[in-house]
C-alpha cells in the first residue's frame, strides 16, 4: 500500500520561513530544522505517553493501576543533528518505555551504521571522532567507537562458520601480510578464499590469520572448508607456495590445482631488466597461450635457447612448476580466462591493503578482523553480474565434470 503524502499547509512554511536570511538559519547548528526536530520528537513522546496511560495530559486517570505522568527527564541524543537536547517524559511507576526512543539509546537510528561504515572503509577510531565532530558538531568518544565496531564481532563468528555450497566449480587462495602488535610488533598471515559458485557469482568464503603464511596453515583452511560443506572444487587457482598445492589435494584429492600463471610471469620478469622485459614478456607470453600443453612446451624450449644465458632462473622456475602450470591447458579458451589469474582475489586484497595503508598496525588480531570482514562485505555488495563468460565456462564443467556436478 503506498503512503498518503501529507500536504503542509503554505501558511504554516511562510511562518517556519519568515526569519529565514542565510542557510545557518535552516540546517545551522541553532537552525530551524533541528529546532523543529525537538519539538516533533518531544511531541510525538507526549503521544507515546498519553497511549500508555490511557488518558491525555490534564485528564482524568483512567488506567487501573493509577498510574500519571512524573515530570520529564532530559536525554542528548547524538546523530546528523549533533547533540539534541530532548525532554523524555516520565510516568510515576517507571514503566513507560518509547518506541521512538528506546530506554539507554543515546543515539539516533542509523547513526551506529554510519560509524560502521567509516571504520569498514579504513578510518582509524581518532580519525571518525574527529569526521563526525566536523560533519555533524557532535563529539564522540573512541570508546563509544569502539563499542559500536565491536558490536559486529558476532556476525563475523556467524558469517565464519556458515554453511557453504557443496561444489565450487574455482576457488581462488591468496594471502597477504599485516603487522598486528601483538606483545610486540609482527607481521602476520592473512588467509583469504574466493570461492566461484554454480552461477558464477563470487563469494568470500572465509578469512583466516596465522603467525606466517605457509603449506601446514593451508591445511587447515581448506579442511575447515571441507567441514562447513564444500564436497568439491574443481579447480583451485594459487600463487607459488611450496606446499600449498599438496595441502589442497591432500583434501581435494580430485581438485586440479593451478598456479596462478599472472605470479609465475611477474616473478620471471623480476631477473629482467627494464630495456628487455617487453621482449622477454612477449616470448613468455607464447608459452602460456600456446593452444596445447605439448606446443607449449616447445615454445618453452625455445624460450630456454634464448633467454637462458642470461636469465636461467626464469625458466628453472617454470621447469619446476610446470606439472602446476599445463592443467591450463586442459580447457577452451572460456575456462582459461577464469583460471588464468587470480586476479578475482588479487583485486580484494588490493582493496584490504588501500583500506591498511595509513595504520602502522592493529592491536590485536580481533581488531583485524573487524575490519577486514566489514571491507570485505563492502566489496562483495558490487558483485552484482556472474563473472565474464561464465554461461560458456558452466557448460563446459557441467561435460567435463558430470558425475561431480551435484
Amino acid at each position: 500500500m503506498t503512503a498518503t503524502k501529507r500536504a503542509v499547509p503554505k501558511e504554516l512554511l511562510d511562518g517556519l520561513m519568515a526569519d529565514y536570511r542565510k542557510p545557518e538559519d535552516l540546517i545551522g547548528e541553532n537552525g530551524l530544522l533541528k529546532e523543529l526536530t525537538k519539538l516533533l520528537v518531544e511531541r510525538a513522546l507526549e503521544a507515546e505517553m498519553a497511549d500508555h496511560l490511557g488518558h491525555d495530559k490534564n485528564r482524568p486517570v483512567e488506567n487501573a493501576a493509577g498510574n500519571t505522568r512524573n515530570g520529564r527527564s532530559r536525554k542528548t541524543l547524538q546523530g546528523e543533528f549533533g547533540q539534541l537536547p530532548i525532554d523524555i517524559p516520565r510516568d510515576r511507576h517507571g514503566t513507560f518505555d518509547p518506541i521512538l526512543i528506546p530506554k539507554h539509546q543515546n543515539r539516533w537510528n542509523g547513526f551506529d551504521d554510519k560509524i560502521v561504515s567509516l571504520y569498514a572503509r579504513g578510518m582509524t577510531v581518532r580519525e571518525i571522532q574527529s569526521h563526525l565532530e566536523e560533519m555533524y558538531g557532535t563529539e564522540v568518544s573512541p570508546s563509544l567507537i569502539s563499542a559500536v565496531t565491536d558490536a559486529v564481532a558476532d556476525e563475523v563468528k556467524a558469517w565464519q562458520s556458515r554453511p557453504l555450497d557443496a561444489v565450487y566449480p574455482i576457488v581462488y587462495l591468496d594471502c597477504i601480510h599485516v603487522k598486528v602488535r601483538d606483545g610486540a610488533v609482527r607481521v602476520k598471515a592473512v588467509y583469504l578464499a574466493i570461492g566461484i559458485n554454480l552461477a558464477g557469482e563470487k563469494e568470500v568464503l572465509g578469512l583466516w590469520i596465522a603467525q606466517t603464511e605457509g603449506a601446514k596453515f593451508w591445511l587447515h583452511v581448506v579442511t575447515e572448508l571441507k567441514n562447513r560443506g564444500v564436497q568439491d572444487i574443481f579447480i583451485a587457482c594459487v600463487d607459488g607456495l611450496k606446499g600449498f598445492p599438496e595441502a589442497i589435494e591432500a583434501v581435494y584429492p580430485h581438485a586440479a590445482v593451478q598456479l596462478c600463471i599472472v605470479h609465475m610471469v611477474r616473478h620471471s620478469l623480476n631477473y629482467v631488466p627494464w630495456k628487455q622485459r617487453l621482449a622477454v614478456a612477449a616470448d613468455l607470453k607464447r608459452i602460456y597461450q600456446s593452444a596445447t600443453a605439448m606446443d607449449a612446451e616447445q615454445k618453452l624450449a625455445e624460450f630456454e635457447a634464448r633467454w637462458d644465458a642470461a636469465y636461467l632462473p626464469i625458466s628453472q622456475s617454470w621447469r619446476r612448476n610446470w606439472p602446476r602450470i599445463i592443467p591450463f591447458f586442459d580447457y577452451p579458451p572460456e575456462i582459461r580466462k577464469v583460471i588464468y589469474t587470480t586476479n578475482a582475489i588479487e583485486s580484494v586484497n588490493m582493496s584490504l591493503r588501500k583500506i591498511t595503508k595509513n595504520r602502522g598496525s592493529f592491536p590485536s588480531d580481533e581488531a583485524l578482523m573487524k575490519l577486514f570482514f566489514l571491507a570485505l562485505r563492502n566489496i562483495s555488495r558490487k558483485w552484482t553480474l556472474p563473472i565474464r563468460d561464465w554461461k560458456a565456462a558452466l557448460t563446459r564443467f557441467t561435460i567435463q565434470f558430470e558425475n561431480r556436478m551435484l
